[in-house]
Parts: C-alpha cells; structure tokens; sequence
C-alpha cells in the first residue's frame, strides 16, 4: 500500500528520535516505502528533523535483485558535520554505533567537492562530474541504524533512515589518482584481528555522478568542501560496540577505529 504523506513524517520523526535518543527500534516504524520516491521523501523530512548541517553524502549499492524493479544501482544518504572524523597515523578514533540497532565498517574513497553544483542542472555525464572533484581521500564510514534489519529488508528501508550512515572518518590524501591505476592499490579491513575483505577500489567516478544528479533533483545540490564516499570498497561488513578495526590502503597510513555505543 502506497503510504500518504501524513504517514510519512511518523516515520521519519520515530526514526530521529530513536537516532537522538541512541535507542533500538525492534520493527520498522511502519509500512516500508513503496518507491524510490517515497524512500527519499522520508529521508528528506528526517533531514529537515535532524539538528545538523550535511557536509557530505554516502552512496552505497542496490542489489542486483533490486535494480531491476527500481531502476536504479546505488542510493545515497547524509553525512552530517559532527560526524565527520580525521585520522592521523598512530590514532585510533572511537565510532559511536547504536548498540540495539545495526552496525558495519566499510573502507571507502572520498571526494571532496571542489565547487558548488549549479542549481538547476540534474543531469550529469561522468566527464562533467569529474570537473567537481578535488581532492581524494581513503575514508572509512560507518554504517549504523537504530533497526537491526535494516539491511534485511531492502534498500527503500536503508534510505529511508539517512541511507544507513552514522559518521565518516577521512584518512590520508590519494596523491595523483587521476593519473593511477586503482588496480595497483590494495585496501584491506581487519576486525578483531582477522581480516575480512581484501581488493582494490572500483571505479568511483560513476558514485559521484549519480549523488550529483540525486541531490539536485531532490534540491540539495552538492555544495563545495563536501564530503562524498563512493561505495565500500571490500564490502559491508557488520561489527558491533566494542569492536576494533583497521583499515590498510596502499600508500596511507592505517586507519584505526574502535567502535562505542552512541550516548
């Protein structure tokens, strides 16, 4: 059943008291959403809820099994100013995660924007978008949501809560990746100890052109100075409070992180 708008702010609003509150939400707070329309118009109300200012975005994947029907391969969700992180080598920084909801560590490339997207431009080639790149980083973010499902039920119910996103942790520069061959880099994530995922980054450029369409047709074109991440890079892995990770990237400094219950 396709949800009407006064359905749509219940949810958005259980979803941020539950974010601001740091308590677990057992069910989804309602019907999930019928369309990428809907998802996004519940992640947008949330967005107008929430107390903090976007300084950048996450793009994850849609599953294969999805695309078809929803016409679409990535979703997107904010990345808030007090959530974004920067590692020094030797450092580790501590993540909060909500401890009754759904956690997971996932290496990334960043972008920084180097300038603000024009207003009224919603489609975008990615030799048009790559002129709005700046400098690039290797990152970390850290999914979480207050719905331990959350990434059981699809991606409609992942981007209606901000896209499953709760911080960003932005290592070291990537010097010369334009002219470099992503192949010849490798990123590996370790959790307690083990490693869980070792590869080198796809292409990231298609991340970044779909999250300048998507923001500008939703009226938040990107903004100079944010932060983009463009898809994990050895996958989602889930983790939970009280867990270490690192994260190695050829030519960067590990990142370190230990994940703590958000207060």
């Amino acid at each position: 059943m396709t949800q009407g708008s006064s359905v749509l702010p219940t949810i958005s609003q259980v979803f941020t008291d539950a974010r601001r509150d740091s308590v677990g939400l057992p069910q989804y707070p309602g019907d999930v959403p019928a369309s990428l329309e809907e998802a996004y118009r519940i992640q947008d109300e949330a967005i107008d809820l929430w107390p903090h200012k976007i300084a950048g975005w996450k793009i994850g994947g849609i599953g294969p099994s999805y695309q078809s029907d929803l016409g679409a391969a990535k979703l997107a969700g904010p990345v808030f100013e007090n959530q974004i992180y920067r590692s020094e080598a030797g450092q580790v920084i501590e993540m909060p995660v909500f401890a009754e909801g759904f956690a997971a560590i996932e290496p990334e490339i960043v972008f920084i924007v180097a300038e603000d997207a024009p207003v009224d431009k919603t489609e975008w080639t990615q030799s048009e978008a790559a002129e709005y790149i700046g400098k690039v980083y290797i990152g970390v973010e850290i999914a979480s949501s207050p719905f331990p499902a959350i990434n059981d039920m699809g991606p409609l119910v992942t981007i209606s809560d901000f896209g499953n996103n709760n911080g960003l942790i932005i290592g070291d520069e990537l010097l010369n990746w334009k002219n470099s061959d992503l192949s010849d880099w490798s990123v590996e994530t370790i959790i307690e100890g083990e490693s869980v995922g070792v590869t080198s980054p796809p292409g990231p450029l298609e991340s970044f052109r779909f999250v300048l369409e998507n923001t500008a047709q939703r009226g938040r074109p990107l903004k100079k100075g944010m932060a983009i991440t463009t898809g994990a890079i050895t996958g989602v892995h889930q983790a939970f409070a009280g867990q270490s990770s690192t994260i190695h990237c050829t030519h960067a400094s590990d990142i370190s992180l230990k994940l703590v219950p958000s207060k």
